[in-house]
């Protein structure tokens, strides 16, 4: 098992302690090196720079991916360590001397994150070199490697975190926890990392049209979120934002064997929808490489009996 620790901005780590979320957005200015340090589940932990050079937090890896600025935002939000748009895209233009309007920056998304109490931060491993830039991994099997897992567990158990967290963060409460795909399917997911997984598992097209334009496209749960569907991938589709809102109303739906239906409520009530029914009986027009991410039928016959409205 791997462990990143990950060279952290103050500010974004100081306004991330006081805001205490479920999840963030560890972003790089460049946006053109792909994260392969660590798998899904792994630990990720927060590194501050001088004149602290402490370990101060961390979370567990769920995703990398690149996004720009705007979407970026409009993901994650206050969850990006800045408290509005204009401060996160001027950080961002601090980095970079490109000048770009909307830039694409690297986002390592991170969830059940955690903050250690500042008389408990944890002191860099002998192998930490002042030369390092962005980050450097270590292995369980080895001393450092060992030496933080010790000291991040002793944190855990310092701070008196609840039974219910300590369920919630498998590293802590399983040395051996597997990782990838079965970690993404227990993890307590954000929406912003259901966003991020949903939109790349799709391919970055609308489920339905084909779609490419980012902005436009949205993840949807297929159960709702508010009826306890979970932020998994298997609970998502990647729509339009119009599709979306019909999906969530019931006027469009999907069939178990992955056909688009739509409801003649459309026209019934608007008296329009000639583009939306041309999509009925289409085969969805994107889907998730995995059989694992694709849509399960039980979330969707839960939508077929619940909220479609033929």
């Amino acid at each position: 098992m791997n462990i990143y620790v990950g060279v952290t901005d103050n500010d974004w780590y100081r306004y991330l302690a006081d805001l205490k979320p479920d999840e963030v957005n560890f972003w790089q200015p460049g946006g053109s090196q792909r994260f392969r340090a660590l798998s899904p589940g792994q630990p990720f932990l927060f590194k501050l720079k001088a004149p602290y050079n402490h370990i101060a937090g961390g979370g567990f890896f769920v995703s990398h991916t690149f996004l720009p600025v705007s979407v970026a935002w409009e993901t994650f939000g206050k969850k990006n360590g800045m408290p509005d748009y204009w401060s996160f895209a001027a950080k961002i233009r601090g980095y970079r001397a490109d000048y770009q309007p909307n830039p694409t920056i690297g986002c390592i998304v991170l969830s059940d994150v955690f903050f250690i109490n500042e008389n408990e931060w944890i002191p860099v491993p002998p192998s930490w070199s002042r030369n390092i830039v962005s980050g450097k991994t270590y292995n369980l099997q080895e001393a450092d490697g060992q030496y933080l897992w010790q000291e991040v567990q002793s944190r855990f158990r310092q701070q008196n975190l609840s039974a219910e967290n300590q369920t919630e963060l498998p590293l802590v409460a399983d040395p051996q926890a597997k990782y990838g795909n079965e970690y993404l399917t227990r993890a307590r997911l954000g929406q912003g990392a259901f966003r991020v997984l949903v939109t790349d598992a799709y391919g970055r097209r609308c489920a339905f049209t084909g779609e490419r334009t980012l902005p436009a496209l949205q993840a949807a749960h297929i159960k709702p979120y508010a009826v306890s569907g979970p932020h998994r991938v298997s609970n998502g589709l990647l729509l339009r934002a119009d599709l979306h809102q019909l999906f969530d109303k019931g006027y469009v739906t999907l069939t178990s064997d992955l056909h688009i239906e739509v409801s003649n409520r459309i026209k019934e009530e608007f008296e329009n929808g000639r583009e939306y029914y041309a999509l009925h009986g289409q085969q969805l027009r994107s889907l998730p490489s995995t059989q694992h991410d694709c849509p399960s039928q039980d979330f969707i016959g839960y939508h077929n009996e619940n909220i479609f409205v033929p």
